[in-house]
């Protein structure tokens, strides 16, 4: 596989928006839940696409927003998984694990943010 650049922010949102698929995967097929599923695949895939298009962007302007938008989507999936959580969908382990990575990605995302914005200035 060729990379154009090694960026941490787009290969952890990769390998989360994988988790989320097979999550939701296996809430469908076992669980037969399908309504948050639907939710959490929309958001928890949305946050890698908006990182990899702010790479993209017009501007600094347009590339803070793509970010932030992503921010948005990962505090959105944050609210899905302890849904699923609390409503005993998910056991302890996996919403431990994967919970773990949502917020390993909201944090790199507010860092990446407060840089660009100072950066911006």
């Amino acid at each position: 596989m060729i990379t154009l650049k090694e960026n941490i922010l787009i290969d952890k949102s990769i390998d989360f928006a994988a988790r989320i698929i097979k999550l939701c995967k296996y809430l469908e097929e076992t669980k037969k839940e399908h309504i948050i599923s639907k939710q959490l695949i929309r958001s928890g895939t949305s946050i890698g696409a908006n990182i990899n298009e702010a790479q993209y962007g017009n501007s600094k302007a347009d590339f803070i927003s793509k970010l932030h938008i992503s921010l948005k989507e990962t505090a959105e999936t944050e609210y899905w998984l302890r849904l699923l959580f609390k409503s005993e969908y998910v056991e302890e382990k996996m919403f431990d694990s994967i919970i773990s990575d949502c917020i390993e990605l909201k944090k790199l995302l507010i860092a990446s943010l407060n840089t660009a914005k100072s950066n911006q200035k």
